[in-house]
């Protein structure tokens, strides 16, 4: 891709005092990593087949599963590092989380570096640090709920329907996944694996890597984490990188209204796209019936789903992720066209391929515990819903942001498995308190179908830090091979050079 930028100015030392830890944390402050061989961490067999790569080491750290309890059980994060590349002055290690919540920042490292970020600027001066939040992947106490099979038929139901009988039907599912979440993983790992517990293991880690100050570069989920450390460690941060920013002052309601919307947009922008192309677009030549050509499409997969040819069925809800997944980046759209021009044939391998991706799911139908600590970790971090009324009102105002999604069966008013969580949530929205914070860097994609453009503009100001405007239509953008955002980056990172206010990248179409 190519970009153009604006020039760069200078940022300013960290003025805060560094955090010192609790004299009752000690044990794990002090402990020095063992590193080896990444296999054993490996989860799946493409993390295996990226983990034999001899440029990787890894080690697992020891934290408290409780921190008001640090002589209790312990849990153990996997990190994952590549070196720095040298031949300049090491800065420091580089903690990298690729957001989700649940997505695995180890084998997400493996793959930033296998695309390239493995030997810019930032590889050289950097050891690049992957790891696992509590709960995710190669960490333990895993987060399990739902073995293979249950997730297949986890997939395959609907809760589509509105009336008083399907509303009772799922909620009682809901119920039914909450007291498996609670007898597979324990009722005390499920009350400490928010986002409140995993700030303080960034800095255990930080601390156990030997760096005075953290430096973070966080995806999506992952600016959460970002700013919840700064604010819990002010005085502990040298940098900070915050792309695809979750707006921490926004309530959970408006951040489901806002991302549908932000995903109605995306869909809107490829079936622009889809429309200009040599070959006839499958959603018709013009971008404003494109919606409803879709749903002509795809809302018969709610009664009769299609064989992909594998044994396997593309229902309503996999064509919906499939569709969804894709849209998170441009580069996908020429795939998305070819998977909805599918739909028509009754041929629904591409989407379903999509969605197994988005779902972490191996060719073998085993399932990484991903989307288990999505809503895990999710329904510790956000506020609950324990209302019918408002959830009618919140899935009403969810459809209404992002038609190509509605099944058109009406509104579904029954509570989320959050709603009967068995502990309570251990974050809420607010404004960060971060006094003495030195100058941070937030990215924000104007098309960003995800996290949508606003709430960088909000993370940055409520930070008090930069903001890197990017014109384009993808979820994050750092150090995935655009020259003009990287340089920024890489500057930032480097030499504490912070981007001139306004600020801005454009990528290729």
């Amino acid at each position: 891709m190519t970009a153009a930028c604006t020039a760069a100015a200078p940022g300013s030392p960290n003025p805060a005092a560094a955090t010192t830890p609790d004299p009752a944390l000690a044990q794990f402050y002090d402990q020095h990593l063992s590193w080896g061989p990444c296999e054993p961490f490996a989860q799946t067999e493409s993390a295996r087949t990226a983990f034999a790569d001899p440029k990787f080491d890894c080690a697992r750290l020891e934290v408290p599963l409780d921190y008001a309890a640090p002589d209790g059980e312990r849990a153990e994060i996997g990190v994952i590092r590549q070196k720095a590349q040298g031949p300049g002055p090491k800065v420091g290690s580089l903690l990298t989380n690729p957001g989700g919540p649940g997505v695995s920042g180890m084998s997400a490292l493996a793959s930033l570096v296998s695309s390239g970020a493995g030997s810019g600027p930032v590889a050289q001066r950097f050891d690049l640090i992957g790891f696992d939040p509590r709960g995710v992947g190669a960490s333990t106490p895993a987060i399990d709920c739902l073995d293979d099979p249950e997730w297949d038929a986890e997939r395959a139901d609907l809760d589509v329907d509105p009336s008083p009988a399907g509303v009772a039907q799922t909620e009682a599912e809901n119920k039914e996944y909450v007291e498996r979440c609670v007898s597979r993983t324990g009722v005390d790992v499920l009350a400490n694996v928010g986002t409140r517990d995993a700030v303080k293991d960034m800095d255990v880690l930080r601390a156990a890597l030997g760096d005075p100050k953290l430096n973070y570069l966080g995806y999506s989920y992952g600016t959460r984490l970002g700013s919840a450390y700064a604010e819990a460690f002010p005085g502990n941060v040298r940098a900070l990188v915050l792309d695809g920013a979750l707006d921490p002052t926004q309530s959970t309601v408006d951040r489901v209204v806002a991302q549908n919307a932000g995903f109605q947009g995306a869909f809107d922008a490829f079936a622009t796209w889809c429309s200009q192309q040599a070959t006839p677009c499958p959603l018709g030549q013009d971008p404003k019936q494109a919606t409803t050509v879709f749903q002509a499409l795809v809302r018969p997969l709610i009664d009769k789903p299609i064989p992909t040819g594998d044994g396997r069925q593309l229902g309503f809800g996999d064509a919906q992720t499939g569709v969804s997944q894709a849209l998170y980046l441009s580069q996908l759209y020429p795939l998305l066209s070819q998977g909805i021009a599918g739909l028509a044939r009754n041929d629904g391998s591409i989407l379903l391929r999509l969605a197994d991706f988005y779902y972490d799911r191996e060719a073998d139908g085993r399932y990484a515990n991903t989307l288990e600590a999505f809503t895990v970790i999710g329904c510790v971090d956000e506020e609950r819903i324990t209302d019918r009324a408002e959830a009618a009102e919140v899935n009403r105002r969810a459809i209404e942001a992002a038609p190509f999604r509605d099944p058109g069966r009406g509104v579904v008013a029954a509570l989320d498995q959050c709603a009967f969580w068995p502990v309570p949530p251990t974050s809420q929205p607010h404004v960060p308190q971060v006094e003495g914070l030195p100058p941070t860097l937030t990215i924000s994609v104007t098309g960003d179908p995800a996290t949508p453009f606003q709430a960088g503009v909000d993370l940055a100001k409520a930070l008090g830090g930069s903001l890197l405007k990017v014109q384009g239509n993808q979820h994050t953008v750092a150090l995935q091979g655009d020259a003009c955002v990287d340089d920024i980056v890489s500057s930032y990172l480097v030499d504490l050079t912070v981007p001139a206010e306004g600020a801005e990248c454009k990528l290729s179409a």
